[in-house]
């Protein structure tokens, strides 16, 4: 599957969050901001989770975050009371959302070739669809990057 492309409806997203949850983007009936990273607890992904919880004040309730892995609930769980992050991440073991948004590629990484998630975000607005998709991410300055989109929805 390719990436959704900006003005399109954004493909499904039901999945359960670290608590078992079920989280369904079409029923939030806000702007969304939805990140796919690549694994809980490693450098860069992190780093990422803790941009997006140090800047969540500045969102004032504009939009939800919700950042997807293929970790486990009981993984989430950790990562999140580790870093202290207020936001829901939602478990893809299956990997059929991350097939569905376009993020599950072939990669490269310290020379071995493999199936993952390319590190990629996506701006959702209020009536479901992309409005924003960067992929691949880098972290630095992401974030703010995501939160000038959101200010122009």
């Amino acid at each position: 599957m390719s990436l959704p492309v900006p003005s399109s409806p954004a493909p499904k997203l039901c999945l359960p969050n670290q608590d078992g949850a079920i989280i369904d983007l079409a029923r939030l009936g806000t702007p969304a901001i939805v990140y796919f990273y690549p694994k809980d607890s490693t450098p860069g992904c992190t780093t990422e989770a803790c941009d997006f919880r140090d800047n969540l004040a500045r969102l004032s309730g504009k939009a939800v975050v919700l950042g997807i892995s293929r970790d486990s609930a009981k993984s989430h769980q950790k990562f999140r009371e580790k870093q202290g992050l207020p936001f829901d991440l939602l478990v893809d073991e299956s990997t059929a959302t991350c097939e569905a948004w376009g993020v599950w590629q072939m990669k490269k990484f310290m020379g071995r070739e493999g199936m993952g998630i390319v590190r990629s975000t996506f701006l959702i607005d209020a009536q479901g669809k992309v409005a924003r998709v960067w992929s691949p991410v880098k972290v630095k300055g992401h974030v703010d990057e995501v939160l000038a989109a959101l200010a122009q929805l």
